[in-house]
C-alpha cells in the first residue's frame, strides 16, 4: 500500500446534506499539483434530520453530522403549522461556528430542499406560505454562514457551492437575485447554470440535469475554476448488471428486496414497452391480453319466448353460467287504446314526436335510442359508464358500479399523471433522474430487466443429456455442461433420471409421497396451481414481456447504485439505511447529491486551490472555464 507524503487538506462544509452524497464524494476526491497532493477534509455535515445524519456517518465512515434545524421561528410555524417543542431554538451564527470547528471552510456546499421549487409540485401548492417559507433556507443557510464566518473568523469561504433544481429559475428567482447579490457584496465571481448534468460530470447512469451556483471568492482564488471534464454516460445495465438478482437481500442488503406490489400493476409493467410510462397502455389491445375472469358463453343470455329453453342447471343465475335464467317475455299486458308513445323509444336521428306531461317511459314520456353508448357484447350498456361532466345523466339505476352504476369524469380533481409514471426504463440507456418520490405510480422507477431472457444467447446443448445409443451431438470447444458440452446416458451406469423427476402433480389429485430427498430435480416436487392472483393481491412476480424481458421495479438498493453509493459500507455491509421505512430510504436517496458527481466537482475545486496557492493567476486549459459571472434572464430555459 503506498503511503501518501506531502498531503494538503482543505476544508470543506455541507449544508443540508441529507445521507451524505456530496460528503462521500468530497472524501475521495483528490488533486496533485506542484509536488503536493490535495485532499479535503469533512468539517460537517448539517441536517436538521436525525436518521439522515445517522446514516450520514454510517456511509462516509466519519462523526461529522451536526443535527441543526436552520428555520427560523416564523418558518417552522409556516412549515410544520404548529409552534416548536419547547427545546427547539433558532440557530445562531455560534452555533454554525461551532459546526465548523471554529474555523472558516475553505469549501461550502449547499443544497437546500427543493420540494417547493421542483415542478412536481403543482404551481398552486409552491406559492403557498409552506413551501415558501421551506423556500427560505435557500438563502438563510447561506446568510447563517457567512454571517459566522465573518463574525468569528474574519473572513468568508474561498469558494461556495450550491445545488438544486433547475425550476429555481422561475419559482426561485427573487431568492437567486438575493443570493448573486449577497455573494458579489462580499467579493465573490458569480456563475450560474441551469444545465449541469451530474451524470456527465460523474458518468453515471442516468441524467441528471441541475441549477448549480458556483462562487469563488477573488481575492482568494484569482485563477479559473474549470469546468469538470464531461464523461460519457453508462446505461442503467451498466450499472445494476453486476449487482445480486434483485431479492437476494443476503448478497445486496435488506434495501435489495422487491416490493410487493398488485398484481394489476405487475400486468401494466409486462404491458409497457421498454422505454415508455403510464400513456403506452392506451394503445394496448386488451382483448388479447384479457387476465380476468371471462364468464361462459350463455352467461347473461336471454331465452327467446318462442324457442325451447336450454339446459337449467344447479348453479343458474344471470350472470353465473350458461343454464336458463333470463327470458325476453312478450306478455307486457298493454290494453287496447294505450297511448302509442307509451315505452316508445325514438331514434336519436329523427325528429321527436310532441313532448307531453307525462313523466315516465310507461305512461307517455320518450325514450332515445342515445348511440353515444356503445354496445360492448355481452354487457349492458351501462356498465363502467363515463358520463362527461358538462352532460346530462342517463337514468339513475339501483345497481352498483360494476353493474351499470354511473361514474364521472370530474375535472375538478386534476389528477393527471405525471409523463413518467409507471415508466419502465431501458436497460441500454441511461436511467432518468432519480427522485425522492421514487415509486412505480409517479415515477420511471421499473426497467426491463434482460438477464432472464438470455437463453437465445446460450448453447442449445446446454445440460443437454444424450442417449448411449444415439449419435454425439457435435463437439465443441467448451468445457463444461453449462456452457454446452454434451452430458451422455451411460446405461452401463444406470444413472437415467428416475420416475418422477421434474414431476408436476395435479392440484386436484392426493399427492405423491414426500421423500427426503424431496427437489424438482429428482421428484414430483412441483405443482400445477390454479391459483390466479385477484387484481388486488399483492406479491413479487415474475411476467415476461413481449420483448423477452423481465419488467420489474427497481429496488431501493438499486436505485442507490444509481446515484453512485457505494455497493458496500465502510463497516463491511451491502449499501443500507438505518432506522427509515424503504419508502423514506427511497426518498432520502432521491435527494442525495450522486457521489460520483461530487468526487469530481472536488478535483476542480483542489486544482483551483493549488493553483492559486501556486500564485498561478492564468493557465490555458481545454476544458471550459467555469465560473465567469452570467445574467440569470439570460441563462438556458431549462425545465424538471
Amino acid at each position: 500500500m503506498q503511503v501518501l507524503e506531502n498531503i494538503e487538506y482543505k476544508t470543506a462544509a455541507v449544508l443540508f446534506g441529507g445521507i451524505g452524497g456530496e460528503s462521500a464524494g468530497l472524501l475521495e476526491s483528490q488533486m496533485e499539483y506542484g509536488g503536493k497532493v490535495y485532499r479535503i477534509k469533512l468539517l460537517c455535515s448539517v441536517d436538521n434530520d436525525p436518521v439522515a445524519c445517522l446514516n450520514h456517518d454510517n456511509i462516509t465512515g466519519t462523526k461529522t453530522s451536526r443535527v441543526m434545524d436552520l428555520f427560523t421561528r416564523e418558518q417552522y410555524i409556516a412549515w410544520h403549522g404548529h409552534e416548536p417543542p419547547p427545546e427547539w431554538r433558532e440557530v445562531t451564527a455560534w452555533d454554525m461556528w461551532v459546526a465548523f470547528g471554529y474555523q472558516i471552510p475553505f469549501f461550502l456546499f449547499t443544497s437546500p430542499p427543493c420540494k417547493g421549487l421542483s415542478g412536481l409540485l403543482p404551481e398552486k401548492s409552491a406559492k403557498t406560505i409552506k413551501y415558501l417559507s421551506l423556500n427560505q433556507l435557500t438563502v438563510r443557510g447561506i446568510d447563517l454562514s457567512l454571517e459566522a464566518c465573518l463574525l468569528y473568523g474574519g473572513g468568508v469561504p474561498a469558494i461556495l457551492q450550491l445545488e438544486n433544481v433547475p425550476r429555481i429559475r422561475s419559482r426561485g428567482k427573487s431568492l437567486l437575485k438575493q443570493i448573486e447579490k449577497t455573494l458579489k457584496k462580499y467579493g465573490y465571481a458569480v456563475s450560474m447554470r441551469a444545465d449541469h448534468n451530474l451524470g456527465e460530470v460523474g458518468g453515471l447512469g442516468q441524467n441528471r440535469v441541475r441549477f448549480l451556483i458556483m462562487a469563488r471568492h477573488e481575492a482568494q482564488i484569482p485563477n479559473f475554476i474549470f469546468y469538470p471534464e464531461k464523461k460519457p454516460l453508462k446505461t442503467i445495465g451498466d450499472v445494476i448488471g453486476p449487482l445480486p438478482m434483485p431479492g437476494d437481500i443476503e448478497a445486496g442488503g435488506p434495501l435489495h428486496r422487491l416490493p410487493n406490489l398488485q398484481w394489476k400493476t405487475w400486468v401494466r409493467l409486462g404491458l409497457i414497452k421498454a422505454g415508455g410510462d403510464w400513456r403506452d397502455l392506451q394503445d394496448v389491445p386488451f382483448e388479447q391480453y384479457r387476465i380476468v375472469h371471462q364468464p361462459r358463453g350463455g352467461a347473461w343470455a336471454v331465452e327467446n319466448y318462442e324457442e325451447p329453453s336450454r339446459t337449467v342447471t344447479g348453479g343458474a343465475g344471470v350472470g353465473r353460467s350458461n343454464g336458463a335464467a333470463a327470458i325476453s317475455d312478450p306478455r307486457v299486458n298493454l290494453k287496447e287504446g294505450t297511448h302509442g308513445t307509451i315505452y316508445r323509444v325514438c331514434r336519436d336521428d329523427q325528429v321527436g314526436p310532441t313532448v307531453t306531461g307525462a313523466n315516465g317511459p310507461n305512461n307517455g314520456a320518450m325514450s332515445i335510442s342515445d348511440p353515444r353508448l356503445t354496445d360492448r357484447a355481452g354487457r349492458h350498456p351501462g356498465v363502467y359508464q363515463i358520463v362527461r361532466m358538462d352532460e346530462t345523466s342517463p337514468c339513475i339505476t339501483g345497481t352498483r358500479f360494476g353493474s351499470g352504476a354511473l361514474a364521472v369524469a370530474d375535472p375538478r380533481v386534476k389528477t393527471k399523471l405525471m409523463p413518467d409514471s409507471y415508466g419502465v426504463q431501458e436497460w441500454e440507456e441511461s436511467a432518468k433522474a432519480v427522485r425522492g418520490a421514487n415509486r412505480i405510480m409517479n415515477s420511471p422507477a421499473s426497467i426491463s430487466d434482460p438477464r432472464l431472457s438470455d437463453l437465445k444467447n446460450r448453447y442449445t446443448d446446454k445440460y443437454r443429456m444424450q442417449d448411449m445409443e444415439e449419435p454425439s451431438a457435435t463437439i465443441t470447444s467448451v468445457t463444461d455442461v453449462q456452457s454446452g458440452a454434451p452430458l451422455v446416458a451411460d446405461a452401463r451406469l444406470g444413472c437415467k433420471p428416475r420416475a418422477g423427476s421434474y414431476g408436476v402433480q395435479d392440484w386436484n389429485e392426493p399427492g405423491k409421497t414426500v421423500t427426503g430427498s424431496g427437489d424438482v430435480h429428482s421428484g414430483s416436487a412441483a405443482l400445477a396451481d390454479p391459483r390466479i392472483p385477484a387484481d388486488t393481491d399483492r406479491g413479487s412476480w415474475i411476467l415476461i414481456a413481449e420483448d423477452g424481458t423481465w419488467h420489474r421495479p427497481m429496488t431501493t438498493y438499486e436505485l442507490a447504485m444509481l446515484q453512485s453509493f457505494p455497493r458496500y459500507l465502510p463497516d463491511g455491509r451491502p449499501f443500507q439505511l438505518e432506522g427509515c421505512s424503504d419508502a423514506k430510504a427511497r426518498e432520502y436517496i432521491g435527494n442525495a447529491v450522486p457521489r460520483d458527481a461530487a468526487r469530481e466537482n472536488g478535483n476542480v475545486i483542489l486544482l483551483a486551490a493549488a493553483q492559486a496557492e501556486a500564485n498561478e493567476t492564468f493557465s490555458m486549459s481545454w476544458d471550459t472555464v467555469w465560473v465567469a459571472p452570467e445574467d440569470i434572464d439570460q441563462m438556458p430555459a431549462m425545465v424538471h
